[in-house]
């Protein structure tokens, strides 16, 4: 029996999200949070603890910021192997036990981050130990996202797959939102003198607790009612799931790839970048400013990804992308465009909330991700494109955003609006990507190719 006769088979009943429904979203989106938790606490941190605490001082600024920097993209370049990995057991044996594992392996590093010794303590060592944590970190984070797409889109009703899998993206960017608060509590609870001696370290440890409280809580998870069905009837995949990606669903891989770039584009400049290295760094903004800020646009892009996931359902994707994604272009050039060193934080919080909501775009990306490919494979397909789309455009990204803010490029004197124009620019290629009926329909569209 093939994958559309099995697909048929299973209709999920019209229904709304019901109590076990929101259960089931709440426990999946626990490793999504502890990810972008554990990000943004150490993007926001980059300057005032990792180059300090884990660096050698007699380096250059220019280098500590590409050695801190590169710390922080390493996690992102191993993504692809740990995805791979564990997507093909979670196509073979169970989404269930790869969610799981998945973030338990994110759990621990990030704990013994908050423990390690600092350069002060073991030199060389300090930096080389951070990188390692970094990677098992990605590494983990590999399987971690697209598995809770998947888990997700396979276990809510059919008509309220949107809003489904935008619920759970807005749980795992609230990880975001904790990350800052976590950062302004730090920050108005200690000293400079006492964060660097050892508060610094709470995050962190706060964050692998969190992680060990997940791991127990997913043992209430069912498995999705795709796999067992697929598993019933023996039509689990044969081969190596990623090799019949790769063979037979390249446009698949190309369209997750480019709406991944966008994302991740989204997410690192508007979100990680932006606050401290523009708002703060550019415009000189206090630190405790620039953090509120960057927690009012983490609160409106958590709220946005329900609101475009609840469109999705309402509107279908090709009005939903020219809102969302043309929503962020506009605002991206607006919210860069408006800033300026003497604003009102009035003015800064409103425009920072609009930017935020429309950055909530990101969530289109795993609704046509998570459906462009047959149940057999799909969290292969997904995690092999997303994760190998993410380390490729997040390991460019800081460095070509650092480039485009900088006078020396062709943009010349209107360089504090490189963010925007890049953020513009991958929200167009979105728009142009929505419009492709496999984006629109699903894998029963795409032929071998």
């Amino acid at each position: 029996m093939n994958q559309v006769e099995i697909c048929s088979q299973w209709q999920p009943v019209a229904r709304p999200l019901n109590g076990k429904d929101l259960k089931t979203l709440f426990l999946s989106s626990l490793g999504g949070t502890l990810e972008f938790y554990d990000f943004v606490i150490y993007a926001l941190y980059i300057d005032t603890i990792v180059k300090p605490l884990f660096l050698p001082h007699t380096l250059s600024p220019l280098t500590l910021d590409l050695f801190a920097w590169g710390i922080f993209a390493a996690g992102y370049l191993v993504r692809p192997i740990g995805g791979i990995i564990m997507a093909h057991f979670g196509d073979k044996v169970g989404r269930k036990r790869m969610f799981t594992l998945s973030v338990a392996m994110m759990a621990l590093p990030t704990f013994i981050i908050g423990i390690l010794p600092t350069y002060g303590s073991i030199g060389i060592f300090a930096p080389f130990l951070l990188l390692i944590m970094r990677m098992l970190q990605g590494a983990a984070i590999g399987g971690e996202m697209p598995g809770a797409w998947v888990f997700i889109a396979e276990h809510v009703p059919q008509q309220r797959y949107g809003l489904g899998v935008g619920t759970l993206t807005s749980g795992i960017t609230g990880g975001i939102l904790l990350g800052f608060i976590m950062t302004i509590f730090i920050d108005l609870s200690f000293t400079t003198e006492t964060i660097l001696d050892y508060a610094w370290r709470i995050p962190f440890i706060a964050g692998g607790v969190f992680g060990v409280i997940s791991v127990y809580l997913r043992r209430f998870l069912s498995e999705t009612p795709i796999f067992k069905e697929l598993a019933a009837r023996k039509a689990l995949e044969k081969s190596i799931p990623v090799v019949t990606v790769i063979k037979k669903h390249k446009t698949a891989c190309v369209i997750v790839a480019l709406l991944t770039w966008s994302l991740s584009t989204a997410i690192m400049v508007g979100i990680l970048i932006t606050p401290g290295r523009i708002v703060g760094g550019m415009y000189h903004f206090a630190n405790l400013d620039w953090r509120i800020g960057g927690c009012i646009a983490a609160l409106t892009l958590t709220l946005g990804c329900v609101i475009f996931g609840w469109l999705e359902d309402k509107l279908g994707t090709t009005i939903n992308v020219v809102i969302a994604w043309g929503g962020l272009a506009i605002t991206s050039i607006y919210f860069y465009s408006s800033l300026s060193a003497d604003m009102s934080l009035t003015k800064l919080y409103w425009i920072w909330a609009l930017f935020g909501l429309f950055i909530g775009a990101i969530v289109i990306t795993p609704i046509i991700g998570t459906r462009a490919f047959p149940p057999s494979i799909r969290y292969s397909g997904l995690s092999f494109s997303y994760n190998l789309a993410y380390a490729l455009f997040s390991a460019i990204t800081p460095t070509l955003t650092l480039y485009l803010l900088s006078p020396q490029h062709l943009l010349g004197e209107y360089s504090y609006l490189g963010a925007g124009i890049y953020i513009a620019f991958v929200s167009l290629i979105a728009i142009a990507v929505g419009f492709y009926p496999l984006a629109k329909q699903g894998w029963r569209n795409e032929s071998s190719n």
